[in-house]
């Protein structure tokens, strides 16, 4: 059994007694720059830890303090009022190199790239140059056991699926592997709620955990429905928004298929699956436009046209509607 199962006094002290507060951890390394490192970094800084953050990308990593500040800037001028994911009161550290932002920390948030490869190449080296940190990847979809593959002490790797954008949406799903540890789980579980986060278990190491599973059943069918003919893409965005999308903050959909009684969610089911999409490769409207450089806002088209200006009104109205969903809801 390795230390960590044993789980540590040190660490039983900080985070894992009942008796005890759960407090954040004192230093925190992120492992990329991008969307959701420096997002990830933000929230344990509010939440009072020391962060080193390192990317590849000398640019994109010089350009982290500036982000994290548009970022508060943006919330207060959306009206967001003053909590713990409001002010730094930690401090973040640009390390120029993936062994100085690990050394001695106590947990490590791999931030990369989705690319197994990659992943598995940034946590073995994490791996080996800190032996004690518990160690989280944010992969969205990939299984953890498999970024685990080639690291030394797979018991203390954990995933960690935090949502775009990590400072505001609340739950991080935490995905222990076949090899995880009951204590580095419930480790990263304590420190995500420090730091003011709902942390969600899943229970088996599949790939896309929750979340994604259902995101992705609603584009397969959304894009099916497009590239049937049935109705163009705005129509399908329409619709959603302002139907069962409208529903969402308040009542999940079990609770909702509860609500309305399970034998009419039978009875509509009975008639409706057989009609809908059951492709398991990405459809061909997808793939022609990827194809043909239309990515969407970032090339300017893609199932929509994007003009100047539009992408950046779209990331406030996200923002203010997700802060509008939580102050009319609460996660139950």
């Amino acid at each position: 059994m390795t230390a960590l199962e044993q789980d540590p006094p040190e660490r039983q002290t900080r985070s894992s007694r009942a008796d005890a507060p759960e407090l954040a951890p004192a230093s925190v390394a992120v492992l990329g720059a991008g969307l959701m490192g420096h997002g990830i970094a933000q929230v344990f800084m509010a939440a009072g830890s020391q962060v080193r953050i390192w990317d590849p990308d000398t640019v994109m990593l010089a350009s982290v303090p500036q982000r994290i500040n548009a970022n508060l800037e943006q919330l207060a001028g959306l009206g967001h009022s003053p909590s713990p994911q409001t002010g730094l009161s930690g401090k973040v550290e640009l390390s120029d190199s993936l062994e100085a932002a690990v050394s001695g920390v106590e947990v490590i948030f791999e931030a990369g790239p989705e690319n197994l490869t990659l992943k598995r190449q940034i946590v073995a080296q994490a791996d080996q140059f800190n032996s004690g940190a518990v160690l989280a990847s944010n992969t969205s979809v990939l299984r953890i056991g498999d970024i685990a593959e080639g690291s030394r002490n797979r018991g203390r790797i954990v995933g960690a699926h935090w949502w775009n954008p990590p400072y505001l949406v609340p739950v991080v799903e935490v995905v222990p592997s076949i090899y995880t540890s009951p204590g580095a789980t419930e480790t990263v579980e304590a420190w995500l709620r420090a730091a003011g986060k709902l942390p969600v278990r899943v229970e088996k190491d599949i790939p896309g955990f929750i979340g994604n599973r259902l995101q992705f059943a609603l584009w397969r069918e959304a894009l099916h429905l497009i590239e049937a003919g049935i109705c163009d893409a705005q129509s399908v965005d329409l619709v959603a928004r302002n139907t069962f999308g409208l529903r969402l903050p308040a009542m999940g959909p079990i609770e909702n298929a509860d609500y309305i009684g399970l034998d009419l969610v039978r009875a509509i089911m009975d008639y409706v699956l057989p009609n809908l999409s059951t492709n398991d490769a990405p459809p061909r409207l997808l793939t022609d436009s990827v194809d043909e450089g239309r990515l969407g806002a970032k090339s300017g088209h893609g199932l929509l046209e994007w003009g100047p200006g539009d992408r950046d009104d779209a990331h406030t109205r996200l923002l203010h509607g997700i802060l509008q969903s939580m102050g009319d809801a609460h996660p139950r």
